[in-house]
Parts: C-alpha cells; structure tokens; sequence
C-alpha cells in the first residue's frame, strides 16, 4: 500500500461551506473512491484553509488520479468544488500537489 500526502488551499471565506459539503459527499463519489483504490482517505485543514489530503492505495498517485478522471460522477464533484479554492486552474484534482514522504512509523 502507498501512502499519499497531498496539498491544495480552500479561501478562507468559504472554509465553513466547504466543510458542510463534506459532511454528506455524495454516495455515488464514494463509491468512485473506494472503485478507484483511494482508502483511508482524510482530510485535514488549517484554520487559514490550508488544506491536507491524505489516503493509501495500492497504485500510485497518478494512477489513482487517473481512475477517478474515468469517473461522470468526479467531473461533476470536481466542477462543484473548484470555486472553494485558491490559487487553481481548472479542476481541483489536476491541481494537487503530491507531498514526498520523508518518514513513516507503524
């Protein structure tokens, strides 16, 4: 299993709207994840939108991205999220920026 870190940043004026959204993802984008290997996935956020991605799967980073971009319900997502954040062009998740890991205790 791979373990991936990745980072992008939510405006701070849309942080609490933001989170409401992910209180009820829809089912249908679960089910893509978890089709596409994205496990264990959390997401983790600063108080300035700072905002931390973390999941496990059996592929690599691309590879998992590239599962969901197969994926209707991912472009759909993607195009509902995109105005949360800062600093992209075009969909979020073309715009995440994978994390190096540099040290793991199990």
């Amino acid at each position: 299993m791979k373990r991936i870190g990745f980072l992008l940043k939510v405006k701070k004026d849309m942080i609490d709207e933001y989170k409401r959204h992910h209180e009820n993802v829809w089912p249908e984008m679960l089910d893509a994840l978890r089709k596409h290997g994205w496990h264990n996935y959390s997401l983790f956020m600063r108080e300035d939108g700072l905002l931390f991605g973390y999941f496990e799967t059996e592929h690599d980073f691309q590879t998992a991205l590239d599962g969901m971009a197969s994926e209707e319900v991912n472009a759909k997502w993607q195009d509902f999220m995109a105005p949360y954040f800062e600093s992209i062009s075009g969909r979020p998740d073309e715009n995440m920026i994978e994390l190096e890991e540099v040290f793991h205790l199990d």
